[in-house]
């Protein structure tokens, strides 16, 4: 694609890294036939083509509107259009580098903003958000029917023991998943320690950053970040094998720091060092002798499905990963149809846009249920929450799966 971004922007980093992305793009169009927007709303605009040539504009100089925002701000960040992407244009920050831009051109309205501000006040802090889930949860009891599928019952949790061992690895915390599900982590917590991995548990981590990131919040985005990278750096000079996540939407971010703070002079080489070890629980598990474990669950074990988040199989590149552990283990594992199509949850993309997001909701659900399964599994508590609010059958990690069927 050829490109002419304005002289003011083409020197910076900016400009050279989305000059760089839009000349990988040749317009084929593959991207559209993967898009759950443009499938859904028929609308070039609302492909990753269409976004492609609003960002192009933008960067170039054209004019924008509110109609620019509004295309831009339907994209659920799925990066659907990546794994199907044949020349390989990396969309994900080519649009990043776009909202930030057109965040800095277009006036939002006063609620949008409002909306905004307050989310990024509460869910990065994991001490204020779980403070107002339980004052929610108080009184979900008496809110009327819509208000009330919008705040989760609190999830029954065992609390673990974590063993010392020899191997050691960081295991993530994360800031809402604490709150929403804190049985995640506990049962990571036992499944690694059956191999002999003791995962530590740092203070002081934050936010991994992707919430304020993905609403161009880029330099509260960085402090996140580099607050987590001096949090960890003691555990990476002690020699701790990995970094672990059990929520594959902090993963994504995580593995991302060497990217994005890659022109940071005091940051950068830490970053690339911290992104190194950086693993999903699926990675780890899948290279430990899983016979061990198979042979503790003995029996039949649920019929289930595996709800695959997009930032899992299109973010992070594991797309049968997880499937391939689960039914190693010996779980009876329904094919969904439409698997790589985003369940609509995309952080709080279904906050802002309900109606698309519900109708993605709806359709996934149907899919996930076709098969009559015992149980639904994910590896991203924004999924699992979001799936929960309109399942008949329960929504779990699939590490907690795992782990219920070991007791």
């Amino acid at each position: 694609m050829q490109t002419f971004i304005s002289s003011n922007l083409i020197n910076t980093a900016d400009g050279r890294e989305a000059n760089r992305i839009l000349r990988s793009c040749v317009h084929c169009g593959f991207c559209t036939a993967a898009c759950p927007t443009y499938r859904l709303l028929g609308d070039e605009l609302d492909s990753p083509r269409g976004r492609i040539y609003l960002i192009k504009g933008l960067l170039e100089g054209d004019v924008t509107t509110q109609k620019s925002m509004l295309h831009l701000d339907r994209c659920l960040t799925c990066r659907a259009c990546e794994t199907s992407c044949p020349s390989g244009v990396e969309y994900g920050h080519l649009l990043d580098i776009g909202r930030k831009h057109l965040e800095q051109k277009i006036n939002r309205n006063w609620i949008s903003k409002f909306q905004r501000y307050v989310l990024r006040q509460v869910l990065p802090y994991r001490n204020r958000f779980k403070y107002l889930l339980k004052l929610g949860q108080c009184v979900r009891p008496v809110l009327p029917g819509n208000l009330k599928t919008a705040i989760p019952v609190p999830e029954k949790h065992k609390p673990g023991r974590v063993m010392q061992h020899d191997r050691k690895m960081v295991l993530f915390s994360g800031c809402v998943q604490p709150a929403l599900s804190p049985q995640t982590n506990i049962s990571a917590t036992r499944i690694l320690g059956k191999f002999g991995i003791e995962a530590l548990t740092v203070h002081g981590e934050s936010c991994c950053g992707a919430i304020d990131f993905h609403m161009a919040e880029t330099g509260r985005a960085e402090r996140f970040m580099k607050s987590n990278i001096d949090t960890w750096w003691p555990y990476v000079e002690a020699g701790i094998e990995a970094i672990v996540s059990t929520a594959s939407g902090c993963g994504v971010m995580l593995k991302d720091y060497a990217y994005l703070l890659r022109d940071d002079p005091e940051y950068s080489g830490k970053a690339a060092k911290i992104c190194s070890l950086i693993r999903d629980i699926s990675e780890i598990i899948s290279q430990e002798d899983l016979e061990l474990l198979r042979k503790q669950i003995g029996g039949d074990t649920k019929k289930a499905v595996f709800q695959n988040p997009c930032t899992l199989q299109h973010g992070q590149k594991l797309q049968n990963n997880t499937e391939m552990v689960l039914q190693r283990l010996g779980f009876d594992l329904i094919p969904v149809s439409d698997s790589h199509i985003c369940c609509g949850s995309a952080g709080v993309y279904s906050i802002f846009q309900k109606k698309i997001s519900g109708h993605l909701q709806y359709q996934k659900i149907k899919n996930l249920l076709a098969g009559q399964p015992d149980v639904i599994t994910t590896a991203n508590i924004g999924c699992q929450v979001h799936l929960q609010k309109v399942s008949s059958v329960p929504v779990k990690h699939w590490i907690v799966a795992v782990d219920e069927e070991l007791r």
